[in-house]
């Protein structure tokens, strides 16, 4: 279980690369890239497949449960302000339209926020 637990925490890993990525790709456009919500979602099913993993009691964890409920709520919004970015961006040009900056600020704050959480409150 141990391996498989690796697994999706490298695509936890992937995920938020690619949305904190796509978000810093994209500071000086008014737009957001759309593989934003994918990389968001990513790392949701994912980081759930794991606490799922955790909860079972198939692999050691070092995570405290309030940490893991945290990083899980903010994942969910980030996920959905990713998919109501994709949709503003999709009226625009070639979906890439602009987006309202309090929504792509909030998805680039929030994945910082739990990524803090994840490297810094055990």
């Amino acid at each position: 279980m141990d391996f498989l637990f690796d697994v999706f925490a490298f695509l936890h890993f992937v995920g938020w690369a690619i949305v904190l990525g796509g978000y810093l790709a994209s500071m000086r456009t008014p737009g957001l890239y759309r593989g934003v919500f994918h990389g968001a979602a990513t790392a949701l099913v994912s980081g759930v497949v794991m606490m799922g993993l955790i909860e079972g009691d198939a692999v050691g964890s070092y995570f405290h449960r309030g940490t893991l409920i945290a990083k899980l709520v903010i994942a969910a919004v980030i996920t959905v302000l990713a998919f109501v970015a994709r949709r503003q961006g999709a009226k625009g040009d070639n979906g890439t339209g602009a987006v309202v900056p309090w929504v792509k600020h909030a998805i680039g704050g929030l994945t910082i926020v739990n990524i803090v959480l994840a490297v810094f409150v055990h």
